[in-house]
């Protein structure tokens, strides 16, 4: 059984990116999709917290990724929930990299 096998849902990953500025300057807020329908398998961690910066929060999804490229900036979007990515954990194997490990909390 092959790692890829196990990944079973998919997901869409979102990069922030500069649009159009406003009237004060200030760059909206634009998210381009940087990888859609992305294979993937999510967990849901038991009280698992994450420091970020100098707070401690509590992730609500673990989320496991082929080698992709991925970010503490960017969003992911699961089942029509978007998530913050609070964390991301390179796994290696003998050759290189092998997975991607993300902790991910719900954005109200």
């Amino acid at each position: 059984m092959s790692y890829e096998s196990l990944l079973v849902n998919t997901c869409d990953i979102s990069r922030f990116t500069a649009g159009a500025q406003d009237e004060y300057g200030n760059p909206a807020k634009a998210w381009a999709v940087l990888h859609d329908d992305e294979p993937c398998r999510w967990s849901t961690p038991k009280n698992r917290e994450v420091k970020v910066g100098a707070e401690v929060v509590i992730a609500d999804l673990q989320l496991f990724l082929g080698d992709v490229d991925i970010t503490e900036q960017d969003r992911v979007v699961l089942d029509s929930l978007t998530y913050e990515v609070l964390s991301v954990a390179d796994r290696q194997d003998a050759i290189g990299n092998h997975h991607v490990e993300c902790m991910l909390r719900v954005i109200q």
